[in-house]
């Protein structure tokens, strides 16, 4: 009988949306993994769930600049791993020794990351691509990223794609739970004053990267102008969130707007969610998109596909949402008086965007893509 691969996956931190994740890939037959998470800033840690997990200590130099991980080393050894699974950033300085540690040892290795920069150098592409060369796989969030990154390297077979996705479990029974119950759900939106027609959401944190600024803006330009009943309920906390509530009180929209501030939970998330006709982020859109999809809503984002993360990968202008002109207040106002007005044409969004999660996005398909990269590595070791 085959022995399972050991695999240790050192991480940043372990947020709870990653949690589903590392047990799906735990539990796939032949793969004996644990995990090994520091603590990130901002991001607070869950307890591991259905899989080995192993809290760690890191070090962090020049305030947070550079990270060194102990762990890492003392982790490259054939006593405890058969492939190590670790943070493509080159910020571990501990990342390089690892990698030509593991090598010397006949360790399988994997590099999983962004694969870009949204400050791209040519120090920071050096920086990049010099892990990849001593990896036996690196494991990208997007395939157009992987694809690009392709062009520069010699042996492609090492790449792959673990697609970013949430859990769609808790998401759909949420859901389905808000829609079997339509008289419960109406009295929500009339208890929160959002139980008309012409309602956006946005759902995440309140950064200025984020541009909610932009919304509310629009959202101005709708109020004053077709949409006099339209609301945009911004469901998150965040340093701009001050900021956005005196934007609003200066445009004289405050009953155009719903500031819920941070909400946790799926079921107590969803009937917001549950209540607009599209999901608006206006930059740097990442997992929220993911989310979005999940309650069957369309995305209005920026055209800027630089500007955003990996997800973007699961938008298909035309299919499953629509871009505006890049930080263009009044386009961003006329996609969106178009997806509000437009129900045909948005309501075959939304069957679609639900579709792309249920599908390729799917949190099987991360982890499928995950699986791969690991057992390549580990054949690559076995053949040295």
């Amino acid at each position: 009988m085959t022995p399972p691969i050991r695999v240790i996956v050192h991480q940043p931190a372990l947020p709870k949306y990653r949690v589903p994740v590392f047990r799906e890939l735990a539990s796939r037959p032949g793969i004996q993994m644990s995990l090994w998470y520091s603590e990130e800033p901002g991001l607070p840690n869950v307890a591991p769930d259905g899989f080995d997990g192993r809290p760690i200590k890191v070090r962090r130099i020049k305030d947070g600049t550079f990270i060194w991980s102990p762990e890492q080393l003392r982790s490259a050894t054939r006593a405890v791993a058969d492939v190590l699974v670790l943070p493509w950033n080159t910020r571990y300085l501990s990342l390089v020794p690892t990698l030509m540690l593991a090598r010397a040892r006949g360790i399988g290795t994997v590099i999983w990351g962004h694969g870009y920069s949204k400050k791209e150098s040519a120090l920071r592409s050096f920086a990049r691509r010099r892990p990849v060369r001593l990896a036996d796989a690196a494991m990208f969030y997007s395939r157009s990223v992987r694809d690009r990154f392709a062009e520069g390297e010699p042996d492609t077979s090492k790449l792959f794609v673990a697609p970013n996705a949430l859990d769609q479990g808790p998401i759909q029974a949420a859901r389905e739970s808000w829609l079997s119950r339509p008289e419960l759900l109406a009295q929500f939106q009339k208890d929160k004053g959002i139980d008309g027609e012409d309602n956006i959401i946005f759902v995440s944190r309140l950064e200025w990267a984020n541009r909610v600024d932009l919304l509310v803006k629009a959202t101005a330009v709708l109020a004053k102008g077709e949409r006099p009943s339209v609301k945009t309920i911004v469901v998150g906390a965040g340093p701009e969130l001050e900021n956005l509530r005196r934007l609003a009180a200066d445009l004289g929209i405050l009953d155009n707007m719903r500031f819920t501030g941070a909400v946790y939970g799926e079921q107590d998330i969803a009937p917001y969610w549950l209540s607009a006709k599209c999901f608006c982020y206006p930059r740097n859109i990442g997992l929220s998109l993911i989310h979005a999809f999940g309650y069957a809503l369309p995305v209005v984002t920026t055209d800027s596909r630089e500007s955003q993360n990996p997800e973007i990968d699961a938008f298909e202008p035309g299919q499953n949402g629509l871009t505006y002109r890049d930080q263009d207040v009044d386009d961003l106002a006329r996609v969106l008086n178009q997806m509000l007005g437009d129900r045909e044409a948005t309501g075959a969004m939304s069957r679609r965007a639900h579709e792309t999660v249920l599908g390729k996005f799917s949190l099987s398909s991360m982890v499928d893509g995950m699986e791969a990269a690991i057992r390549h590595a580990a054949k690559a070791h076995a053949r040295r």
